[in-house]
């Protein structure tokens, strides 16, 4: 018995061993764990590989103790990420990228999501893009990124704003959703899973935004200035914890769904089947690379549209975290074949 006993310790220790250098960001064993603070900047599905790592402890095992807060809208957000009463932000960065061109001293540092997942909902007698003539179309405000995806929308479909208003009511997806229910505007952008409740009230899905190809980025992880620079390990260690979220995420919808469900209070299954194929399956880079055209793009719109802009775009996002999880070998045993 104590032969077999020895056994079984001796090749659990090899193991751990092997366990480690395919995985060298976890926690040593006995190392105590650090408590950081992530912040978000909504609450969304597109923030469905956070809720579910949360859920699932799986920061813990690399030596991390997430708190997670949320803070209403990306400038907020990013005060609280500068001033360090949090290190970590997850928000779209097409909504961060203005603030941090300005000089924001922050970074981002992994993208899982990177394409568009907007969808123009709009009521019953518009059809077709071409149906928006005549129409209005409700934004947040000028310029930001509900208008600049409405007007992409018109120019797709060759009509001009002289043809279709775009009216800025203020006021969040929901808030929005409740104006076009109200005969307020006709049509308004917005992500999963209000599109799968727009059909349930009777309205229609008139385009999906990913086929416009244009680059983007959604939810990305930012990091702060001091993190990143007294403690980058520490950042290495998040950022693979992520690059795992998408991993087990996609190897475990139900607990991902379930995730969503806690975190947006839904429980229609339809509205998390919508939500975890768009935020789960069809924009996600299990790289996590941040697009260097995406954000080139997104600064030169934030310079047109009046922002002081005191940054060069590579001097707001730092690629090495992600490159350093493929360097390592980590995310080829982590996905095997699978990686693309």
């Amino acid at each position: 018995m104590k032969g077999v006993l020895a056994l079984l310790f001796v090749l659990g220790f090899l193991l751990m061993g092997i366990e480690s250098q395919a995985n060298p960001y976890l926690a040593k064993p006995g190392e105590k764990a650090v408590t950081l603070r992530i912040a978000t900047c909504a609450v969304s599905g597109g923030f469905t590989h956070l809720y579910t790592a949360l859920d699932n402890k799986l920061f813990d095992k690399y030596g991390i103790r997430l708190e997670h807060i949320y803070i209403r809208g990306s400038g907020p957000s990013l005060a609280a990420l500068a001033s360090d009463e949090i290190q970590f932000l997850y928000c779209a960065a097409d909504a961060t990228i203005p603030g941090l061109a300005t000089g924001i001293e922050a970074k981002l540092v992994a993208a899982p999501l990177v394409k568009l997942p907007y969808v123009l909902v709009g009521h019953k007698d518009i059809r077709r893009g071409e149906d928006l003539r005549g129409k209005v179309i409700g934004v947040t405000r000028p310029g930001d990124l509900s208008a600049r995806l409405s007007r992409a929308v018109i120019r797709k479909f060759n009509l001009t704003t002289d043809e279709v208003t775009i009216r800025p009511i203020g006021g969040s997806q929901s808030e929005r959703y409740q104006a076009m229910m109200a005969g307020v505007v006709h049509a308004i952008v917005v992500t999963p899973p209000l599109d799968a409740r727009a059909k349930n009230d009777g309205f229609n899905v008139i385009y999906r935004l990913i086929d416009l190809d244009l680059p983007f980025i959604y939810s990305s992880v930012h990091a702060n200035h001091r993190i990143l620079r007294e403690r980058p390990e520490l950042v290495q260690r998040v950022v693979a914890a992520f690059a795992e979220a998408v991993h087990f995420v996609e190897k475990n919808p139900d607990k991902a769904k379930g995730s969503i469900a806690k975190a947006m209070k839904i429980k229609d299954g339809e509205a998390l089947q919508v939500s975890y194929d768009a935020y789960a399956r069809d924009i996600v880079d299990r790289r996590m690379l941040i697009p260097e055209r995406a954000v080139a793009e997104s600064v030169d719109l934030a310079r047109q549209g009046g922002t002081t802009v005191r940054k060069k775009p590579e001097e707001i996002y730092d690629n090495s975290f992600v490159l350093d999880l493929e360097k390592s070998g980590f995310l080829k045993e982590l996905w095997g074949g699978e990686l693309r």
